[in-house]
């Protein structure tokens, strides 16, 4: 009887282990499949449905990352190659990741039909209606508050979501940030260049330097070739009419963010006049301004190593990671900056943008904004 008892733990112990083992490692592989392309989900808000992709789970411990791209771009274009870069993988394991995607500029999107436009009966939503979708987006993920990162016409969006609700936002990197209205020389400039440019050409000199199409550098010739290819062009369209639309955001140090805000540009960038005029009318306690050299008009593209460490730095100067390891700028640079605020009267926390390890100094107040070129 005790010889059967054996031989029946034997048999049954084996299929089990070897079970168990095969379920963990598809439960593993499942979840970094899922991890790697996101939950991608159509959300509804009073004006229309938002896709949105999520990446890690829906914790509400820490404020999720949520990102909204340029005018012909979506959010895998304009932020994959950031958010999957090595060096940024400290951040996507401690935060949830949020991308919006303005209405019908998502993979696959159907085109918007016939008679839509900015000033029509159909219309397409405008940069402060897309703006008033993301309240939505929170509540469906149940998230207090987020940490903004926007480029080009998604940084105007999220500047303006930020104006509207300053509670649910803890802070913003705006990267092209262009506050103004259009001018009448501009909407004249624009004018002629729709009729002697076409579409995607407008938009490769919206996204890019002067140096760059000169050039014709392979992420140019990427995008160029994208953009003619898109099956919802129309739609791509009706999101750069809109924008070119948009409002002035009546920024003045009297009337600003109440969130640290890091303003992004590129040297010789599109919008480099713009971001230097945005700066000057920030409150310069809690404002920090990073001129990128070579990063042409995408830095978030050509140059995701520097804009990763100065994120980490932006994250850890909000009292986040604290114990996260600054390497990369940290060791080719020599200058170090730091200001102090105060935020709600309640809760202190020190801001850091470091460039270098080997004794810089400080400044003696925070009362200008911070300026780095790196």
């Amino acid at each position: 009887m005790t010889t059967e008892m054996q031989e029946i733990a034997i048999t049954e112990d084996k299929p089990l282990l070897t079970g168990q083992a095969d379920s963990t490692k598809d439960a593993e592989l499942a979840a970094r499949i899922l991890l790697d392309q996101g939950q991608e989900h159509s959300v509804e808000t009073p004006h229309g449905v938002l896709h949105v992709t999520l990446h890690g789970t829906r914790t509400t411990r820490r404020p999720a990352i949520l990102t909204f791209h340029d005018v012909g771009l979506d959010s895998k274009s304009c932020f994959s190659p950031l958010f999957k870069f090595e060096e940024m993988q400290e951040i996507v394991k401690n935060f949830t990741l949020i991308h919006i995607d303005a209405p019908g500029q998502e993979e696959g999107a159907a085109a918007y039909p016939a008679g839509y436009d900015v000033h029509s009966l159909y219309q397409y939503p405008s940069m402060e209606t897309i703006a008033e979708m993301i309240p939505a987006v929170l509540q469906f993920f149940n998230f207090r508050t987020v940490i903004g990162v926007g480029v080009g016409a998604g940084a105007y969006i999220l500047s303006k979501f930020t104006l509207a609700n300053p509670d649910s936002v803890e802070g913003l990197v705006l990267i092209n940030i262009d506050t103004n209205a259009r001018g009448w020389i501009d909407w004249a400039a624009q004018k002629l260049s729709s009729v002697t440019s076409s579409l995607t050409e407008q938009i490769l000199s919206h996204l890019f330097s002067q140096e760059e199409l000169s050039s014709n550098t392979d992420l140019v010739q990427s995008h160029r070739e994208r953009i003619n290819k898109a099956p919802n062009g129309i739609n791509i369209e009706l999101l750069w009419k809109t924008y070119n639309s948009r409002r002035d955001l009546n920024i003045d140090r009297n009337s600003t963010f109440k969130c640290p805000v890091m303003l992004v540009v590129g040297d010789q960038a599109p919008y480099e006049d713009a971001a230097v005029e945005c700066n000057s009318k920030m409150d310069p306690t809690t404002t920090s301004f990073l001129k990128m050299a070579d990063a042409g008009g995408l830095p978030q593209l050509t140059q995701p190593a520097k804009l990763t460490e100065a994120f980490k730095y932006f994250i850890q100067g909000m009292g986040y990671m604290a114990s996260s390891c600054m390497t990369r700028l940290s060791r080719s640079r020599t200058t170090s900056l730091s200001s102090s605020y105060s935020m709600d009267g309640s809760r202190s926390r020190s801001r850091t943008l470091s460039q270098g390890s080997q004794g810089g100094q400080m400044p003696p107040s925070p009362s200008q904004t911070m300026e780095v070129s790196c």
